[in-house]
Order: C-alpha cells, then sequence, then structure tokens
C-alpha cells in the first residue's frame, strides 16, 4: 500500500508541475502579444559614461529624443513560435510605410546565432537543460538578416512582467553611419508589459572588440523606448500596407529559414554593387518571385 501510495503521490505531483508549467508559459505567451497593436513610440537614448583613453578628442553621441507610430504585427502565432513584425509610420501616404525590426520568439530554443563583429554572427548550441521554460527573442534588421538574440524567462511578479536579458548586437542604426571607434553594442534589454502598452529599456556598453574576443569598454548608454497603445485605427495605413506586401516577405523569411537551419556561422557583405541589402529587398515588387528572392540573398552571404 505505501508503494502504491508513493506512485500516486509522483503521478499527482507530475501532473501538477506539468499544469503549472503550461499556465506559465501561457501567461509569457500572452504578455508576447500583448506587444502586438498600434503604438505612439518615443525613442530615447543618452550616453551616461565614457571610458575613452582619449578622454580629450573623445566625442560623446548626441542624446536622441525621437518619436512615431508604429504597428505590430502578429505574423505567426504558435504555441511555441510567435513572430511580431514592426512597421514604421513616417507620413500620410502609401509610401510612407517602412518595415521597420521584425522580433521572434521561440519557447525553449537550443540554437542561437550570437554575434561576433563585422557582420558576423557565431552559432551556438545549448543545452536542453539551460533553456528549459525560457524564449529566445530573436530580432532581426530591416532586411530579416539577423541583429541579435537571447534566451531568458518571463517574470510575473508583485504586478510586473517582463523579460530581461544580455546580448552582443551589431551597432543600432542611429550610429553605424556615424561611428566607428567600436563595433559591438552589449546590450541588456528589459521587455516590461505596462497598463499603457509596454516599455524597451536598454542599458548597453560600447565596446571595441579585436579578433581574439578581448573587448574594451568605450562608454555606456542608456535607452528607453515607450510604446504607449492607440486605437488600431490610427495604423489603418500599416496594416493595409502589410496585407499588400506582406508575401515577398513571406519569401524572404523563408529563404532565410534555410540560411539558420545551416546551424553554422554566418558573414554577410554590407553592399553588393554599391546596395545594401535592405534597399534591394525594399525596391521588390509585391510578386517578386522566390529565386529572386534567394539570388539576392545568396549574394551577400560570404561563402
Amino acid at each position: 500500500m505505501r508503494i502504491k501510495a508513493i506512485i500516486f503521490s509522483i503521478v499527482l505531483l507530475t501532473s501538477l508541475t506539468g499544469k503549472s508549467q503550461d499556465l506559465k508559459q501561457q501567461q509569457d505567451i500572452n504578455s508576447i502579444k500583448a506587444m502586438c497593436g498600434c503604438y505612439e513610440v518615443k525613442f530615447n537614448f543618452t550616453e551616461t559614461f565614457k571610458y575613452s583613453k582619449d578622454s580629450i578628442n573623445y566625442k560623446p553621441s548626441e542624446t536622441k529624443h525621437d518619436s512615431g507610430l508604429e504597428w505590430v504585427e502578429l505574423v505567426e502565432n504558435l504555441p511555441n513560435k510567435i513572430v511580431l513584425q514592426h512597421l514604421l509610420i513616417v507620413g500620410t501616404g502609401e509610401n510612407d510605410i517602412v518595415k521597420h525590426w521584425r522580433q521572434d520568439w521561440l519557447y525553449e530554443n537550443t540554437d542561437l546565432y550570437s554575434f561576433f563583429k563585422d557582420q558576423t554572427w557565431k552559432f551556438n548550441k545549448l543545452p536542453t537543460k539551460s533553456v528549459k521554460g525560457q524564449w529566445t527573442q530573436k530580432v532581426y534588421q530591416v532586411d530579416d538578416s539577423p541583429r541579435y538574440e537571447g534566451t531568458a524567462s518571463w517574470v510575473h511578479v508583485d504586478g510586473k512582467d517582463y523579460w530581461m536579458n544580455t546580448t552582443d548586437a551589431p551597432l543600432p542604426r542611429r550610429e553605424h553611419t556615424k561611428r566607428n571607434d567600436y563595433n559591438v553594442l552589449k546590450r541588456r534589454n528589459i521587455q516590461e508589459i505596462t497598463s499603457s502598452g509596454w516599455i524597451h529599456e536598454q542599458d548597453n556598453d560600447k565596446i571595441v572588440r579585436d579578433t581574439d574576443e578581448k573587448d574594451v569598454l568605450l562608454a555606456q548608454e542608456k535607452g528607453m523606448d515607450i510604446y504607449t497603445k492607440v486605437d488600431d485605427s490610427k495604423c489603418k495605413l500599416a496594416q493595409n500596407w502589410w496585407k499588400k506586401n506582406h508575401e515577398v516577405w513571406i519569401k524572404v523569411r523563408s529563404k532565410w529559414g534555410k540560411v539558420y537551419a545551416n546551424n553554422k556561422d554566418l558573414s554577410l557583405l554590407n553592399k553588393v554593387n554599391k546596395k545594401s541589402l535592405f534597399s534591394v529587398l525594399f525596391d521588390l515588387k509585391p510578386t517578386a518571385t522566390q529565386v529572386e528572392v534567394d539570388t539576392i540573398i545568396d549574394s551577400f552571404i560570404v561563402k
């Protein structure tokens, strides 16, 4: 009888643990999907500390305050994968939509592309145990090429819902055409769901990295992107643009999916025929074929 009681207790505990994990995962999913919709966004960045040895000639980045209207589209909605596409609205016409960054969320994912430097990402295979209950956030450039990735658990405690991770990334677009004195941005990202929308908070290290992976800290900065929810009708322009253009981006994601599935280090060219990848892809018509898309992306991959 005692053995039966022990077995029953184990089965009951396992069942309760499984249900608890299911509830937690659903809570995570709700937080991730809460980032969808129409938002008025305030982008704020300021350099906080400098560590340059050449402190006399070093010029800190200017403090940035910017704002915009952004639509976050739910592109894929699966139990273990959620894809959110950001679309920036910069005017009132059909041509005033910018396909912005994309974030994929994968549950208990073990395959990561970690940014190294100079348009190179290194593939890492993580132990299954190390990602239990965690979500990987994979952030992509406007052309769906890689940017940065990190894995961590969503936290729901004391009325707060947030995800926090530290990972390496390329220079942000606000800096990559202005600065060449550092080549890695180590990002501490916090994405927190709030009653009025969500916040993307950053504490970043500007790093000079050599080929031996020796890092020198140049400066630090604080970032605070505040997403305030507004009525979806304000983003109708972006919604319509996505309906007309989403099929070509399905092809782009499909090609990149095959590239990432190789599970090996990846290096990309900055330009081909004096053009950046995003500018070539942005020129494609919605009717572009998969072959056209594949050929373009292949031309930017270092063999």
